[in-house]
């Protein structure tokens, strides 16, 4: 086992230590630095990664993150009410845009779930708030040693919940190994590497966030 297997650390070119998942790619190290576990409470990009998440599912998330501005064009920027009210036709035309996954029970899926969305914020107030409720306490939260590993993508009781609660909702394609996912990128959780540069800046940001609920 080479130091970074051990650390679960990779140093860029940049000099700067990163969780060792992210490697070599440019747009990855981006994302990796700027986005994944930064907390956010905006139903559009809480839903924007529900769904991109869903279509990651047997597929790596560079995968989808290189074809994550198709979407964005295709899915109306996941502005939930216009993707609820996409119809048959839509299937059709993006099941045959090769700029995306086309794959037509994620596509679909990805429409329910805007509609299911779409009835959460009526009833809870917002995405946001339903989605912060699952989030997990701190004895549920991956060990450091867990966190070297993390390419094995667990699951936890708190994204089985989480899961089990979307499904009766009416989402699709939300299983606990994807639900953890979101959580990690969503920052619901801090799983940044310790000696990764960008742990502390996500644990700051945890710290000025102020978490949705119900009553907002």
């Amino acid at each position: 086992m080479d130091e970074g297997e051990e650390t679960g650390l990779i140093e860029g070119a940049d000099g700067r230590m990163r969780c060792r998942w992210v490697g070599t790619d440019p747009l990855y190290q981006h994302y990796h630095d700027t986005e994944w576990g930064r907390p956010v409470a905006d139903d559009r990009r809480l839903f924007e990664k529900l769904c991109l998440e869903g279509f990651q599912a047997g597929l790596s998330w560079i995968t989808i993150l290189k074809k994550r501005e198709a979407f964005r064009e295709l899915f109306h920027g996941f502005e939930i009410e216009r993707v609820a009210a996409m119809g048959r036709e839509d299937v059709e035309r993006l099941v045959a845009d090769a700029r995306i996954i086309r794959h037509r029970g994620k596509i679909e899926a990805a429409i329910g779930n805007g509609a299911a969305a779409l009835r959460l914020i009526e009833r809870e107030g917002s995405l946001a708030a339903f989605l912060w409720g699952f989030e997990p306490p701190a004895e549920e939260r991956p060990s450091v040693m867990t966190l070297r590993w993390l390419g094995e993508n667990p699951v936890t009781p708190a994204s089985t919940r989480l899961s089990r609660a979307l499904r009766r909702e009416g989402f699709r394609f939300v299983g606990p190994t994807t639900c953890y996912a979101f959580m990690q990128s969503m920052g619901f959780v801090n799983d940044h590497v310790p000696g990764c540069h960008a742990r502390g800046e996500c644990e700051s940001d945890r710290a000025r966030f102020g978490r949705p609920d119900a009553s907002a």
